[in-house]
This record gives C-alpha cells, structure tokens and sequence, in this order.
C-alpha cells in the first residue's frame, strides 16, 4: 500500500513538472511574441513620425516659398539674377536682386555687396567639395547629391528702405530633412547704406527686446500653434541674430536658423512683432524708417 502511494506521488510529481515545463515553454512564447509585436510598434510610429517630420517640413516651405512680398511693386527697383551651377556632385541654384543702378549708381553697394560677399560662389564650392573628400564611401558620395537653393523675398518701407530676406535649402549628404537658414538684409534707399540693430533700436536693448520676442513666441507655444515644440530664444543666440529681422510698415519680423527657437520639423522660421510693441525700444531719430 505504502508502495503503490509512493508510486503514485512521484507520478503526481512528474506530471507537475511536465506541466511546469509545458507552461514555461509557453510563456517564454508568448514574451518572445510579444517582444517582437512591442519591436514592431516602435518601428511601425518611428517610420510614422519620420514621415509626418517629412510632411510637416515640406508644409513649412511651402508657406515660405508662397509668403507674399513687395517684389511685383518694386519691379523697377529689383532687377532678378540667378545663378545656377549642375555637377555630378552637387547643385547650386541662387536666386537673388540686384537694384537697379540706372535709378541711382550708388546702389552699386548694394550689389556688390551680394555678387562678391554674400553669395560667395567659390566658398560655396570649396566647402561642398571639402565635405565630400570626408566621405571616403564612393557609393555613398554619389547616392547623396549636395544640392543648395537661396531665394528671397523683398520688402519696402516708406520709399526709404529696402528689406531682404534670403532663405537657403541646404540638402547634405545623408540626411533626412533639408536644413533651412536665413540672412536679412537692410539697405537704406537715400544714403545707400546697409542698416543694423543699432539704426533701429536704441543702443542696449538687446535683453528688452528679446523679451518682447520671447513673450510673443512662448504665447504661441502654450496657444497650440505650429510653433509646437519650440522654445524661447536665449541671450547668447538672439545677439547671434539680433540683425537677422526684415521690416514693412507694421512689424518687424525676426528670421533663425532651424534648431534656434525651432526643430526642423515642426513650429514656423519666423516670429513677427508689431511696431506697437516695440516703442520701448525704437531708436528716435530721423533716419530710422521704423517711425510711427
């Protein structure tokens, strides 16, 4: 009787561990499947997100590139030049004015200014070719085209000021977004001179102003706009940028680079600021054109 009990017990015992084993193998199953469904989820909303950023930074330039300016009503003024350079490693297509010196010679400094400084043609170059010596991967060297774009947007102020914004596409070798930068220019029409933070804002202003921008962008974040994950601009960048801004007869209108107040992806390039908030620190005087 004792014997035919043990017997029974180590069989009990057996068949506990079988279903032990049976419920391991199991589990261990259903963890591997469900790793790979998590692994999948992941690459599946990372691809997602790369393609909404994909979407969203094409949505930007194409409000960059459809923003109405003064071009058609200064036609006399701005004459359009275009340079544009194919090669088997990169591409290089600037648009950009040049004023028209028959209305008066000394806008030759406006123009040579952009030809020989400003658009730097061989620099451009140089700096193409040197990027591409860094890849030594052939294949990868001639799958990613260096391509760089510049076009503008003109402004007028009063007759007395002529305002450009020149926004560059930079397309670099393997990456996934184009990256965007600016430069603003302000030339004086009368005494064909360029302009700077300090013709139009009082000498020292810099952290008020910075204010002023930081206030108006950070309202637009918390109001849920485009301006989704930016942030404020700090004191270090906005004297980097403190001359990067084009004006009209309302606003002033401060241009960054991608990944300054912004990522690449989502917000806007751009924060504008009314004339009315910017009494505090409009410089006064009769050359200012910024006058109310």
């Amino acid at each position: 009787m004792k014997r035919a009990l043990l017997v029974t017990t180590v069989l009990l015992l057996l068949l506990a561990c079988k279903e032990d084993a049976k419920k391991e193998v199991i589990d261990e199953t259903l963890i591997e499947e469900t790793d790979s469904q998590v692994g999948d989820t992941i690459v599946a909303n990372e691809n997602d997100l790369d393609l909404q950023r994909q979407i969203d930074v094409e949505l930007r330039k194409k409000q960059l590139v459809e923003r109405p300016d003064e071009r058609e009503q200064l036609e006399e003024l701005i004459i359009a030049k275009q340079f544009l350079r194919e090669e088997d490693l990169y591409t290089i297509d600037f648009k950009y004015p040049f004023l028209n010196e028959n209305l008066k010679p000394s806008y030759v400094n406006f123009n040579e200014y952009i030809a020989e400084t400003y658009l730097d043609i061989p620099g451009v170059e140089a700096q193409i070719l040197e990027d591409k010596e860094l890849l030594c991967d052939t294949l990868r060297i001639n799958k990613y085209r260096e391509k760089r774009y510049v076009d503008y947007k003109v402004y007028n102020v009063n007759e007395k000021l002529v305002s450009v914004l020149f926004y560059k596409e930079n397309f670099y070798s393997g990456t996934l977004h184009p990256s965007f930068t600016f430069d603003c220019l302000n030339f004086d029409l009368g005494r064909s001179v360029f302009m700077n933070y300090e013709d139009f804002f009082i000498e020292g202003s810099e952290e008020e102003l910075r204010k002023i921008l930081n206030e108006i962008l950070i309202a637009r974040i918390e109001s849920g706009e485009v301006y989704y994950d930016c942030w404020g601009i700090s004191e270090e960048d906005f004297f980097e940028y403190k001359d990067n801004f084009v004006v009209d007869d309302r606003k002033v209108e401060y241009y960054f680079d991608d990944c300054v107040i912004c990522p690449t992806y989502t917000g806007n390039f751009s924060v504008e600021i009314p004339l009315e908030e910017l009494l505090p620190v409009l410089r006064r005087y009769n050359l200012n054109p910024l006058q109310l």
